[in-house]
């Protein structure tokens, strides 16, 4: 039986195909899923072709394919994850997998397995630079892709004086991962690097004017990596694929070298450990206890995770105990989504439509957290 890296060999051209057997470029392959803005899951159909077109980009962007060594420690259920274990088949290149990321194997392996590129989220990247301490990286190591969000100057700025080859990206589950990456010996920590090969990005306002270099807007993404839909989701595909371009809900720059910064991640959003956490799906789920009469969930830096979920808490009649609103959070939501502080308030700040105002809401946490660590002991 042909191996997934045998077919693979056989399909040069894939994107091109059109035909209904096993390599047809537009075969679904997989179904992944993720959250919208509104925290709500959405399956994102992503075809062969997608895949085949990704790890195609990557192999030129990173200059090799077979004689690469990757090192896998992201979950395959993610697309980072599935887009290494792909790109790998596909151009014939090794993988070494791992079941979780643990900084300490991670070094040894470099050394051990003879790694040439990895992937990782930023508080992984700080991890390792810490785990590592004085210690010289291998020199087979050629690039290490940091995504999961814009990375810190101060831990990109570590990662060079350690001789860690770091390289930020872009990229989302509806683009099959990478949309933008530096280039080796380009990079520079500014930004997150140019378009992939076939890849175009531009950012555009609400009114669908495209934005000149340098200013601010909605980041849309076009070219053969981009999904095929939302999954039993017409509305949602259609609100997504306008025009011909993937409008993200990211928001960047880019500047006159063509390079994209992002500024936000889609509304709201929480990257906590490289995980994304939505403020309405744990929203919803703490509205829905009895002693709750409303809630907000905003993010707060964090020296480990680089941001936490925080809970401002609105009781209605008994005051809940956080102890009871944490074991309910534990019962209902995954371990990285629940708060890690519950501050309790008489009222939320509300804009004129009524929504939450978050930029308050954060404002008063930290004050209120600011006030508990002048009053200890």
């Amino acid at each position: 039986m042909e191996s997934l890296a045998e077919k693979a060999a056989d399909a040069r051209g894939l994107e091109g195909s059109t035909g209904r057997g096993f390599l047809s470029a537009d075969r679904l392959f997989a179904i992944l899923f993720t959250s919208g803005t509104t925290g709500t899951p959405k399956g994102v159909e992503l075809t062969l072709g997608n895949f085949a077109a990704s790890a195609r980009a990557s192999a030129e962007n990173l200059r090799g394919g077979a004689d690469q060594r990757w090192l896998a420690c992201l979950p395959f259920f993610h697309v980072g994850g599935l887009a290494m274990l792909n790109r790998a088949a596909w151009y014939g290149a090794a993988l070494v997998v791992h079941s979780r990321f643990e900084p300490d194997a991670v070094i040894a392996s470099m050394r051990a397995d003879e790694i040439t590129h990895l992937s990782l989220v930023e508080n992984a990247l700080e991890q390792t630079l810490s785990a590592a301490a004085q210690k010289r990286f291998p020199p087979t190591l050629r690039a290490v892709l940091i995504g999961g969000g814009p990375v810190s100057a101060g831990v990109l700025q570590r990662a060079r004086e350690a001789g860690l080859p770091a390289l930020q990206t872009y990229g989302l589950t509806e683009a099959t991962s990478q949309v933008t990456t530096e280039r080796i010996g380009q990079a520079d920590g500014e930004t997150a690097g140019r378009p992939l090969q076939g890849v175009s990005v531009q950012l555009a306002d609400r009114t669908g004017i495209v934005r000149a270099p340098g200013q601010v807007g909605g980041i849309e993404v076009r070219g053969p990596t981009v999904m095929r839909g939302y999954w039993s989701d017409a509305d949602s595909t259609a609100l997504a694929l306008r025009g011909g371009w993937l409008h993200t809900g990211d928001v960047g720059a880019l500047d006159e070298r063509g390079r994209l910064t992002v500024l936000a991640r889609r509304t709201d959003l929480i990257i906590s450990g490289g995980e994304n956490v939505y403020p309405a799906e744990v929203e919803r789920v703490l509205a829905e206890h009895p002693n709750v009469a409303d809630i907000a969930v905003v993010s707060r830096g964090d020296s480990r995770w680089g941001q936490v979920p925080v809970a401002a808490v609105v009781p209605r009649g008994e005051r809940p105990m956080t102890a009871e609103l944490a074991r309910w959070s534990r019962s209902r939501l995954a371990p990285y989504k629940v708060p890690t502080r519950w501050l309790v308030f008489q009222a939320l700040p509300r804009s004129a439509t009524g929504k939450i105002d978050r930029l308050a809401v954060r404002e008063m946490i930290e004050r209120l957290l600011e006030e508990e660590i002048a009053t200890e002991p």
